[in-house]
């Protein structure tokens, strides 16, 4: 398995994850009401799992993959701007920062590979 298979797994297990644990766990409602964004939400939590899913079934379709890459690149760039703007530690938003460069990284890499 080669690196750019290995973080497109980690990131496509996380946001599954992520997802589902918004319509499991209240905590997720919580964060979501606390930062002003309880009506975005759902859509939040359908669009991680469609792009999850997207990463996957990106290794086999190459568009996609850059689809979903730079669609979770963009949500979480808009999740921690969203973090910065209440003024959230920075501690608490690392998570999104993380996850906006690792799908930035698997989008340009993919780019040059198409």
């Amino acid at each position: 398995m080669d690196l750019l298979t290995a973080l497109i797994l980690i990131s496509s297990f996380s946001f599954i994850g992520y997802g589902i644990s918004y319509f499991t766990s209240t905590k997720m409602k919580n964060e979501f009401e606390r930062l002003g964004f309880s009506k975005s939400g759902t859509l939040t939590a359908i669009l991680e799992i469609l792009g999850a899913l997207g990463l996957l079934v990106g290794l086999k379709l190459h568009l996609i993959l850059l689809i979903s890459a730079g669609g979770l690149a963009t949500l979480m760039f808009l999740g921690a701007a969203i973090r910065i703007k209440v003024r959230d530690s920075f501690w608490v938003t690392i998570p999104a920062l993380f996850y906006m460069i690792l799908n930035a990284y698997i989008f340009f890499v993919s780019l040059n590979k198409f």
